[in-house]
């Protein structure tokens, strides 16, 4: 009986020496391969931004990171008076991390490939080094408010970055490979790569000459502090593609964690603004496509209007004038302009407000853009119907004011703005950006005639002298407008927007562009920042002057 236990003890003992050594073995060699085995994640190439011409705007470079495992380090002390120099880090603060009590310390980071190359060959244990890539924007502060900005972990964080994030950033990659008891990694051991794939690229319309010559000028308007805040927009007018955006106090994106928060945002499309008298030309244009006005009539304009409890005057004092309704936009008579929208009624005035795109968002390619705000007709108060003709009571942005004045210089035809040129795909596809649909808003013929009488505003006796460019013929419209004060909810104290927007060559029009000033007063007008600029523009794309005579224009009979 006895013989008979042992022997089946035994074939139990033998039996699972068997299943240990035979049929469980593939499984705990599995468990040991996988204990031996790292994986390290690949990054992408972020993908490049380029303007127009293909100037870089923003690009990666592969860098350098440094770093620790504490465990792995025998002598602190002496690793750390090593590596001081060449990293440029406090022996101190190196002993701090290298005794740290975890696995895993950045001692520097974005170094030179030689540099780090340097360190490796100290050869010191628990001392590794990972790729890291690096963004740069070559351009530094040009363009920076559309560009954009990536985080610490190298994904968008505004402008183009983020807007077209999972192009740019591009597929990781993993290393997976086998390391000893000590970390070392096993020369002749396991290894599977799985290649990252890099970012596209973005092309966009920006002329980085133009984007320069823009913000230079914005940028001298803010240099005294009075001007709170400058911006300014350049669209072709047959396309709709934006040649320039800025807006003065732009930021570093090689330094963003450095910059101003309120320098980050791209307030060309986020920010809105009252234009002030910019917008005559919607109201005018709507009153002559419907029949009530040509630009020969003549009103009888006093230099005051009420309608209800409301009153609103023209800039300077005067005696009832006859006005042609040219000179009623040359001369920006408020009153002469509310009449002329009384005639027309609210209801259709805000039609074509909304033809020319105020209250919707354009559709740009970026994040962040109000649409503006434009409360339907029905709900105006007496107050509103009669400011919303001569540009107060609603709001719009710097880019939606450059649109407006696309359209009239296109033939009466909106082309939704447009700020990206192409991508390319990490296979090297270029998908073009298609030209928008055109929307119809005004007949050519009422776009001619807006057109001339816009030219008789930057023309002698018109009210943005300051805004005429030698040997182009120039049209345009300025604008003033009180601003809302947070503290009260009313206008006073609010400060004002001085405005201007037109295009050029008036005859043959290329480029329109919008300005925008906000000052404590409303004695700075924004004329000057479009004429120098559009100066620049004109020469710089070789756009000659037609050499077509400027028309005449009756503006008092």
């Amino acid at each position: 009986m006895a013989a008979a236990v042992m022997a089946l003890l035994a074939a139990v003992i033998l039996g699972r020496l068997v299943l240990l050594q035979g049929l469980d073995g593939t499984a705990y060699a599995a468990v040991a391969s996988a204990d031996r085995l790292r994986e390290d994640v690949l990054p992408a190439a972020r993908g490049q931004i380029l303007d127009a011409n293909g100037n870089l705007l923003a690009y990666t470079v592969s860098a350098r990171k440094i770093y620790a495992d504490p465990l792995l380090i025998t002598d602190a002390v002496a690793a750390a008076n090593s590596l001081s120099g060449m990293l440029s880090v406090p022996v101190n603060e190196l002993v701090d991390k290298l005794q740290a009590d975890n696995r895993y310390q950045v001692l520097a980071e974005k170094l030179d490939p030689a540099l780090a190359a340097q360190v490796m060959d100290l050869d010191l244990a628990g001392i590794g080094v990972e790729v890291q890539p690096l963004r740069l924007y070559p351009a530094g502060s040009i363009g920076a408010q559309v560009v954009g900005f990536t985080g610490a972990d190298g994904a968008g964080m505004a402008g183009i970055e983020k807007a077209f994030d999972d192009l740019l950033s591009g597929t990781p990659g993993t290393a997976s490979y086998e390391v000893g008891r000590n970390g070392a990694v096993i020369p002749a051991g396991e290894r599977t790569d799985q290649p990252a794939i890099p970012g596209g690229s973005v092309t966009l319309t920006i002329d980085q000459d133009v984007q320069f010559q823009l913000q230079r000028q914005l940028d001298a308007q803010c240099a005294d502090g009075s001007t709170q805040n400058a911006q300014g927009v350049i669209l072709d007018i047959r396309t709709g593609r934006v040649l320039a955006m800025a807006a003065c106090r732009s930021f570093d994106p090689n330094a963003a964690s450095e910059a101003d928060p309120d320098s980050l945002g791209n307030g060309a499309i986020s920010g809105i603004l009252e234009s002030g008298s910019v917008a005559k030309a919607m109201t005018l244009s709507a009153a002559i496509e419907e029949g009530i006005v040509t630009p020969d009539d003549v009103r009888l304009t006093p230099d005051s209007i009420t309608v209800g409890s409301t009153t609103v005057r023209d800039a300077h004092p005067h005696d009832a004038i006859n006005y042609t309704v040219t000179g009623i936009l040359a001369k920006s008579s408020n009153v002469g302009t509310i009449g002329i929208a009384r005639e027309l009624g609210n209801e259709r005035l805000e039609h074509y407000l909304r033809a020319f795109g105020i209250g919707e968002s354009t559709g740009v390619e970026l994040l962040g853009e109000s649409p503006g705000i434009l409360v339907p007709n029905e709900e105006w108060s007496i107050a509103q119907s009669i400011n919303i003709p001569i540009g107060q009571g609603f709001a719009l942005t710097t880019l939606q004011m450059a649109s407006i004045y696309q359209t009239i210089a296109n033939g009466g035809v909106r082309i939704p703005p447009r700020i990206v040129a192409s991508t390319t795909a990490p296979d090297g596809t270029v998908t073009e950006t298609p030209l928008p649909q055109g929307i119809r808003v005004i007949s050519a013929e009422t776009a001619a005639t807006m057109s001339y009488m816009l030219e008789a505003v930057v023309g002698e006796g018109g009210t943005a002298r300051n805004a005429a460019i030698e040997g182009y013929r120039v049209a345009g419209k300025t604008g003033t407008a009180q601003r809302p004060n947070p503290a009260c909810s009313c206008y006073a104290g609010g400060g004002f927007w001085t405005t201007f927007a037109g295009f050029a060559p008036a005859d043959a029009p290329r480029y329109a562009m919008s300005v925008m000033l906000q000052r404590p007063d409303a004695g700075v007008p924004a004329g000057p920042v479009f004429k120098d600029v559009m100066t620049f523009v004109l020469a710089h794309q070789a756009v000659p002057p037609t050499g077509a005579a400027r028309p005449e224009f009756v503006l008092i009979v």
